[in-house]
């Protein structure tokens, strides 16, 4: 992208009206990527979204000698791991601040080459995501770690083992690591306190194809018996269910219609429930979910965002620029990433009201609760917004701007947009279907 492609003009004041499609979710197809590399026969993954974490795993599995070619239906990919090899140090590292799913490549890696090179890593900056965790749980399969001016050299003398883990936190991330290094680990790991979000089952469905043995308890415990080999996989993602309660903020944020083809209610019932308080509608069929905002005012409420089954932390923000127009006070209270309200600062820019506490507000006391972050925040509305410039910070909070463009009166240039490429497949095309008035300097888009 030119500099220029990196900015967007949004005229903001219009209600988004029509129809998209979400496809696969981008917490699990990358991860669901990765599985296959502990194949030792091909593997199918369909609903693939072309987004920037599918571009960035596919480069990393080819430079290990993964064959990735597409399909014969669109998004579908086709991953050979008949020749895995070693990556060149380089070539990896040029990777490097991308993405963080390259941490996820250490378990398999390991179980197929005995080693494994993990450059520094990115990622959206929402708070502390460490790594130290990911390693120190290598550690325990029984893997040799060693610290390097420009990464982590990891080493499997012999056939990682089987551990029983305990997580202080229900970490995807940390599940994750541990599911993909389990599988082919000698013996029967278990895990407790594991998370449990709709993708990590959807990853054990993946991984249950490819002939790994999974159980999963309904206490947050998750056992993984160890096997020799795994095959491959055909698999057909999840959509993606925070994409599509993006695009429900942005309905009802600028009191619009907007049909998510593709959408699913069994993985998104918290959200709608949390959206019918706020007096959003919506309406369910076999093929998605159409939301709207039905007219009158919005009402202020109290939220509170945790782990799956709670309010997902990626449907906060979106979520927080339609609540600048509800009436009331709205307390919403962050437990899952302690720097994940830092974006409301713009939002203010253009005339919200929302004020950051470093206090747990409107509910029970959380980790962050006696340590020095804003995490909590009170939105007073309903306010009018007005056009500014804005620079996005994440991917989650990056969509927030466009929503909070969009809703505004007046033009607004968003810096960064092509952060949300990490995670929204085609949004800018998207924003054009659904009516939106948005251009690139010099070339419009709608």
């Amino acid at each position: 992208m030119t500099v220029n492609d990196d900015v967007l003009l949004v005229h903001g004041g219009t209600p988004l009206e029509g129809e998209i499609r979400v496809r696969g979710a981008k917490n699990l197809v990358p991860k669901a990527m990765v599985a296959a590399l502990l194949g030792s026969e091909p593997s199918r993954l369909r609903n693939v979204p072309d987004i920037r974490d599918v571009r960035v795993v596919r480069g990393l599995l080819q430079l290990h000698g993964v064959t990735v070619r597409p399909g014969e239906e669109p998004g579908e990919l086709v991953m050979d791991p008949s020749h895995v090899e070693s990556a060149n140090v380089a070539d990896i590292d040029a990777h490097a601040g991308s993405s963080r799913i390259p941490i996820l490549f250490c378990g398999p890696l390991l179980h197929r080459l005995g080693h494994a090179f993990i450059p520094g890593l990115g990622g959206c900056d929402i708070g502390g995501r460490p790594i130290d965790f990911h390693f120190e749980v290598l550690r325990q399969f029984g893997a040799r770690i060693e610290k390097r001016a420009d990464g982590q050299y990891l080493e499997a003398p012999q056939r990682l083992r089987g551990t029983k883990i305990r997580l202080p936190y229900p970490s995807v991330g940390a599940t994750e690591q541990v599911l993909l290094t389990a599988v082919l680990a000698e013996g029967v790991t278990e895990l407790s306190n594991a998370a449990v979000e709709p993708e990590i089952e959807d990853l054990i469905c993946v991984l249950q194809k490819m002939g790994a043995i999974i159980a999963m308890d309904t206490d947050r415990t998750i056992r993984i018996t160890g096997v020799d080999r795994l095959g491959g996989y055909n698999h057909r993602a999840l959509p993606d269910r925070l994409e599509a309660a993006s695009w429900a903020s942005a309905a009802l944020a600028t009191e619009g219609n907007i049909y998510v083809r593709g959408a699913q209610q069994r993985s998104m019932m918290t959200f709608l429930n949390t959206y019918r308080k706020v007096g959003g509608a919506f309406e369910i069929d076999d093929q998605g979910i159409r939301f709207w905002h039905p007219g009158g005012q919005l009402k202020s409420i109290a939220l509170e965002t945790d782990v799956h089954p709670g309010f997902q932390t990626d449907w906060q923000q979106p979520l927080v620029v339609a609540l600048t127009q509800a009436t009331g006070l709205s307390i919403v209270h962050e437990t899952v990433y302690e720097s994940r309200l830092g974006f409301t600062s713009a939002l203010n820019q253009m005339g919200a009201h929302i004020q950051l506490y470093r206090e747990c507000l409107g509910g029970s006391d959380c980790r962050f609760g006696q340590r020095n972050f804003l995490h909590s925040a009170v939105v007073s509305g309903p306010t009018k917004l007005q056009g500014a410039d804005l620079v996005i910070p994440d991917l989650r909070g990056g969509f927030s701007y466009l929503i909070a463009a969009l809703a505004a009166q007046g033009t607004s240039r968003v810096h960064g947009i092509d952060l949300i490429n990490r995670g929204y497949e085609n949004f800018m095309e998207k924003l054009v279907e659904l009516g939106a008035k948005v251009e690139l300097p010099g070339k419009a888009l709608g």
